[in-house]
């Protein structure tokens, strides 16, 4: 399950009020051991998924690996794959988890696909690069901020352009959110998820309380978990526990990402997940929760 993935960026001059209802939280920098057993079969999930027929669910399983240190297995793995692939699409997904894992000459697959007007890609190709935090001279991107023919190649190629410093790109964004597209406020939200400041979490709040979709309310949850958020925090343990698959999927890839420690035991219980992604992001989180956070 991939239909909710986007990207963007931290704010600047943020200012929250310490009244607001459900203010921030600590964030837990310290790893949280994992036994060996339970490593290894996190491990032997992520070794199995990279392999699976399911595409997307075969990234993310990559990129899981190399998280997880393991970026050679991940380079001989895909190598191949990509020199035989013809959709720009899953090319996009497969130059990313190669350049992640150590291949850099691969990017310019991506800039390739971003400036190809004909490409089915475009809008990958511009989340790749913001999930990589490339972005080349900026000419690219900037075109396809500024005169993308969809809204979600707009926000991807800022989302991009605002991770490496571009204000303007940052501001617009975060305009975005009140928009009346249930899948832009999703894609703003997701990128809030990662590189969002206090001053969002109102106006995440304030989403949240309106949206009635429950995939798009756990996009918002994520990213008010991931930006230290009583409330998200407490909705993402409990979307761990949901009937929906793709609640549950991107509930346990933001538990690691949030530093969520709470939900090990959950996670744990989620590499037996009847979903594929699922399994593969309980996994990720696991291994992530157990390495140094990023600061």
């Amino acid at each position: 399950m991939n239909p909710t993935s986007c990207a963007f960026i931290a704010a600047l001059l943020c200012i929250v009020s310490p009244l607001a209802p459900y203010a921030a939280e600590p964030q837990h920098q310290d790893p949280l051991p994992l036994a060996p057993e339970v490593r290894e079969r996190c491990l032997a999930t992520l070794r199995k998924s990279i392999k699976a027929d399911e595409f997307w669910p075969a990234m993310h399983a990559a990129e899981a690996l190399t998280l997880a240190g393991a970026g050679d297995e991940v380079l001989a793995e895909l190598r191949d794959r990509l020199s035989t692939e013809r959709n720009d699409q899953r090319r996009c997904g497969l130059a990313r988890e190669l350049a992640r894992a150590g291949d850099r000459s691969r990017l310019p697959i991506l800039f390739e696909i971003l400036v190809d007007a004909q490409s089915n890609g475009r809008v990958h190709a511009a989340e790749s690069l913001y999930k990589l935090g490339e972005v080349g001279d900026g000419q690219a991107l900037r075109a396809a901020f500024e005169h993308g023919d969809n809204s979600q190649l707009r926000l991807m190629a800022a989302a991009a352009l605002a991770k490496a410093g571009r204000a303007e790109a940052l501001m617009w964004l975060r305009e975005q959110l009140r928009s009346e597209d249930r899948q832009v406020r999703n894609t703003v939200a997701f990128a809030l998820t990662r590189l969002g400041g206090t001053s969002d979490i109102q106006p995440l709040l304030t989403a949240l309380d309106r949206e009635t979709d429950v995939v798009s309310r756990a996009v918002l949850v994520n990213a008010l978990s991931s930006l230290g958020n009583t409330r998200g925090s407490e909705e993402l343990q409990r979307n761990l526990h949901s009937t929906d698959a793709g609640v549950r999927s991107l509930s346990a890839e933001s538990a690691g990402h949030s530093r969520r420690f709470s939900c090990q035991a959950k996670l744990i219980q989620l590499l037996d997940d009847s979903t594929i992604d699922t399994r593969v992001r309980a996994a990720q989180s696991l291994i992530v929760l157990s390495l140094p956070a990023k600061r």
